[in-house]
């Protein structure tokens, strides 16, 4: 049918699946041959960097997952049905025996899980808080163990690590801290202060009233406020900049500030927010204050609102090891440790005794001073470097970093100073708290303390690598130290503690003095040389100023203790 004029071919193509499939891969696998190749080029010494590089970021990993994995969850969930520690136990729980009171006692129920005695006064002139302050009913019980679990006689926490060794510290009969058993009245009515009497006082009470009128008017109720912006900002939603300031308002006479602030407390300031906080910055810009306008003021108001925050800020001592966890959301009481390390600092595990002993003793229950005297009794038995501790300490293990920084600056320095305070606070009786304030005042000035080569000046470093390394550095935050140890000295500690204190006290004015805003900076170093100019030289990234309190704290100690006006003189020349 089909006329054909010379030979036609058919090309045909036999496919085979399998093949076509190996030919793709081949192609797929060309950029990895690249790759390879590209590799094989690098030098020794490359291929050495990018191999520690990767082994360095792996260790990294394995550093920050690892200590928190030993246990299933670093956070604390509070069980619906929990068993509850004894203070918190159902039925009404008597107030110690022997207690004195100037006023009437009321007794004030947080829901069914807690009873306390709140004290409250009858005095005519103060606004009356409620006789009855109650939680959230929801599972908010402060402080509660999971259900199934035993309680275990105080200080014999039985918690094992991975190789089956002891976390938990047993804590001997003689060291147990037994709670005061006075609850503390306020005066009637409160104490009245009058106000400025001299110009210097005069001046410093102006500022004052500057600052909080821009408080008032740009940031009323939020944590700071921007003063350049004029706005504000929240850390915590606390107002923390209008508790922080309570009693300072009422020492310095500042009484309708101080009704206008006590009115947003009352009406305004609610702990049942669903917000992470820091247990440490909490506990004392918040529950210290509280407490001390309590005290000052006589208004109850105050104490019931610290007992409130009390409560919610227990479960950061729910840690395997006792050793407080820092962070807790006040809504759900569940507390973790920080988010960027598995370890809580040392100096704030250490610093929040004195507010929860003093929240025991002014609602007489003793559970929040039994609390925290554990943590002290713990720290109390962990091995040290001549008295001086490491700034990290894990809460699910109960231990120090290894080779961590040992310092009097951030992250150490108030664990010394409350050692001090807290042997002062207990009427001295507590010989460890005594010992170990010594031991580490002593560890500092022979392993810690230098001198400069030109002009002499005493100052702290730091020790590195777990005290391997000396650093010629001092945070301002140092300064406090000479207040301490001029009133460590005034309870009869070594009389050679002064002379260092006036020393370090000169060093820490220097900071000061040699700036050209005579503003010291967060950071100073010291040369460990003769051959420069200058003892003192300040990095560029810590030359800022945070108005931080500790150098005036501590001019103010020893122009107490000595009457030395000239401690008077240097702190107005850094007021002006």
């Amino acid at each position: 049918m089909f006329g054909m004029t010379g030979n036609t071919y058919v090309a045909l193509k036999y496919s085979n699946p399998d093949q076509e499939r190996g030919e793709v891969n081949l192609l797929q696998n060309k950029p990895r041959r690249r790759l390879w190749r590209r590799w094989n080029q690098l030098s020794r010494f490359q291929r050495s960097v990018a191999y520690a590089g990767f082994f360095a970021v792996v260790l990294l990993v394995l550093y920050l997952i690892i200590p928190s994995a030993k246990q299933p969850s670093s956070s604390v969930s509070l069980s619906p049905e929990p068993i509850q520690l004894d203070s918190f136990m159902g039925g009404e729980k008597p107030l110690p025996p022997n207690i004195e009171l100037e006023s009437a006692l009321h007794p004030s129920k947080l829901d069914d899980y807690l009873i306390k005695k709140v004290v409250t006064s009858t005095a005519s002139n103060l606004v009356l808080a409620p006789a009855s302050v109650k939680l959230p009913p929801d599972g908010n019980e402060p402080w509660l163990l999971n259900k199934g679990e035993d309680l275990q006689e105080h200080g014999e926490l039985d918690v094992k690590d991975e190789q089956g060794v002891n976390v938990g510290l047993e804590v001997p009969a003689s060291l147990r801290q037994k709670p005061s058993s006075r609850v503390k009245v306020p005066p009637k009515g409160g104490i009245h202060f009058p106000g400025p009497s001299n110009e210097r006082q005069k001046a410093v009470v102006a500022a004052l009233k500057h600052a909080w009128t821009g408080y008032r008017h740009f940031a009323w109720g939020h944590d700071h406020l921007r003063p350049i912006s004029a706005t504000s900002q929240d850390w915590f939603s606390l107002g923390l900049t209008l508790i922080d300031a309570l009693d300072t308002l009422l020492i310095t006479g500042l009484h309708e500030e101080f009704e206008e602030a006590r009115t947003w407390v009352d009406k305004n300031l609610s702990f049942d927010i669903n917000k992470d906080v820091n247990l440490f910055e909490v506990t004392i810009r918040v529950l210290g204050s509280l407490l001390s306008t309590y005290h000052l003021s006589g208004d109850a108001l105050f104490l019931n609102k610290a007992i409130d925050l009390g409560g919610r800020l227990l479960p950061c001592f729910t840690s395997p090891s006792g050793v407080p966890f820092s962070d807790v959301n006040l809504a759900s009481r569940r507390a973790h440790s920080p988010k960027w390390s598995p370890d809580s600092s040392t100096s704030e595990i250490t610093t929040i005794q004195l507010e929860f002993r003093e929240l025991s003793r002014s609602s007489g229950d003793p559970s929040f001073e039994e609390t925290v005297a554990k943590v002290s009794e713990h720290v109390h038995q962990l091995p040290k470097t001549e008295g001086l501790v490491p700034i990290f300490i894990n809460a699910n293990t109960g231990r120090f970093r290894s080779y961590s920084t040992i310092t009097l600056g951030a992250r150490g320095d108030s664990y010394y100073e409350y050692l001090l305070k807290q042997w002062i606070q207990t009427g001295q009786t507590i010989d460890y708290l005594r010992d170990d304030y010594i031991e580490g005042i002593s560890g500092a000035m022979k392993l810690l303390a230098r001198r400069t080569p030109r002009n002499n000046l005493q100052y702290i470093g730091e020790l590195l690598s777990g005290g391997k390394d000396f650093k010629p550095k001092m945070d301002h935050l140092t300064c406090y130290l000479p207040g301490t140890l001029a009133l460590g000295v005034h309870y009869g500690m070594p009389k050679e503690h002064m002379k260092f204190a006036e020393d370090l006290l000169y060093t820490c004015y220097q900071t000061y003095a040699q700036q050209p805003t005579f503003l010291a900076p967060e950071i100073t170093y010291f040369q460990l040389q003769g051959s420069e100019s200058n003892d003192i030289y300040v990095k560029t990234n810590d030359a800022h100023n945070l108005l931080r309190p500790e150098f005036i704290e501590s001019l103010w100690y020893m122009y107490y203790f000595t009457g030395n006006k000239t401690y008077q003189d240097w702190g107005w020349k850094i007021f002006e």
